[in-house]
């Protein structure tokens, strides 16, 4: 009798991990499809997740959902606005300045770095780079670039709707985050509802771990990107470079990609300094700056702040960030973290369980840890 049930408790078995298997390939596809238009909920999900514990906190101290939500709101809301009303007309004068330093670092890109790398290379790359060359280039493939040039304006023509999709999205994000923010607890309690009560557990831990980590590093990660770029910015003006602020806030952001970020604020800060000043002294300057801001980051800022909360590599924060953009686009980088985390905990659950199981401890049962203990004392458990 059981021989015979085998195999039809096979095929439902395939079955069933077939369903499964076309369930996860119709949301792939579905985000792929609905990628512009998920791009504001997503963003404004993250918000309310990231603002929620905060309103939790003023509910145990006395006040109602409403005013906590409000109170919340209002302070992320005042935040941006003082960040954007401080940064946009600086960022708009640095760019102004980098229009009309354009020529000295034409100049300097053509008559010192171009002949220097031609010295120590053996490359004749001035010739393929002059400006007489690439005009002539220019003139002999001229109705080619006017039909490129056609083909981009009938592009940006249809890409209308897309440009006002996109105003859209803007003004609806606030009013998305607020929802999101106010029923948070009420989406969570849902989606908790909808779990067997078999594993309901076990899943809420989980979750909560994917919360705790996600969370502590997204927080942390932010307070580190403004802290640097503040200092960047402030540093770099005072070695006295008129591009300073654009470079450190620029870095700053840069500090979320590990290595690549500080690197390459360092070779925009050094080039600016060669360009402006021809001097040792202002680039020693540079490299000071961003010296003592890798050292405050590496034993302050990010142990401090950020710790190892979200428990991956940065090869594969990197990785993570690159490959939902390619699959994704933007919705892509706003998912890789949160989906890099919630790997990484089941990864963790996946390696206990292992650990724990037969396979792993032999016959004689799993090794149990006692908790509560500083040298925690191994024992084995009970068949």
């Amino acid at each position: 009798m059981e021989t015979a049930s085998t195999p039809l408790h096979d095929i439902a078995r395939f079955l069933q991990r077939l369903q499964w298997a076309a369930v996860a390939a119709l949301v792939f596809w579905l985000l792929w499809v609905l990628a512009p238009v998920l791009t504001p909920f997503v963003l404004a999900a993250l918000l309310g997740w990231l603002g929620d514990p905060l309103v939790d906190r003023l509910q145990r101290a006395g006040r109602s959902r409403n005013v906590a939500v409000m109170l919340v709101f209002s302070v992320m809301s005042l935040a941006l606005l003082v960040i954007l009303l401080l940064l946009v007309p600086a960022i708009e004068n640095q760019i102004a300045t980098l229009v009309r330093s354009f020529p000295s670092y034409r100049d300097w890109f053509m008559t010192t770095a171009l002949p220097w790398i031609e010295t120590r290379t053996g490359l004749e790359l001035i010739g393929w780079l002059d400006l007489n060359s690439l005009t002539e280039l220019l003139r002999s493939n001229w109705e080619r670039a006017g039909g490129f040039a056609s083909s981009v304006l009938g592009y940006m023509s249809r890409s209308g709707f897309a440009v006002i999709a996109w105003v859209a999205n803007i003004v609806l994000l606030p009013v998305l985050a607020f929802f999101f923010l106010r029923d948070w607890d009420l989406f969570v309690a849902r989606a908790a509802s909808l779990v067997p009560r078999k594993y309901l557990a076990t899943v809420s831990r989980l979750a909560q771990d994917s919360s705790d980590m996600l969370g502590g590093f997204l927080r942390g990660q932010f307070l580190v990107m403004l802290i640097l770029g503040v200092m960047y910015a402030v540093g770099l003006w005072l070695v006295g470079l008129d591009l300073g602020i654009l470079i450190g806030i620029i870095a700053g952001l840069l500090t979320f990609i590990p290595y690549i970020g500080p690197a390459s604020g360092i070779i925009m800060g050094v080039i600016a300094a060669l360009v402006q000043y021809g001097d040792w002294k202002h680039v020693a300057g540079v490299l000071a700056v961003f010296g003592v801001g890798q050292v405050i980051e590496s034993y302050w800022l990010t142990p401090k702040l950020v710790g190892d909360r979200i428990g991956l590599h940065p090869v594969a924060v990197i990785f993570a960030v690159l490959a939902g953009g390619q699959l994704f686009g933007f919705l892509g980088m706003l998912l890789a973290l949160p989906v890099a985390a919630v790997a990484n905990v089941l990864l963790g659950f996946a390696q206990e369980r292992y650990t724990n199981s037969k396979l792993y401890a032999g016959e004689a049962g799993s090794i149990v840890f006692e908790q509560g203990r500083d040298d925690p004392q191994p024992e084995r458990a009970r068949e």
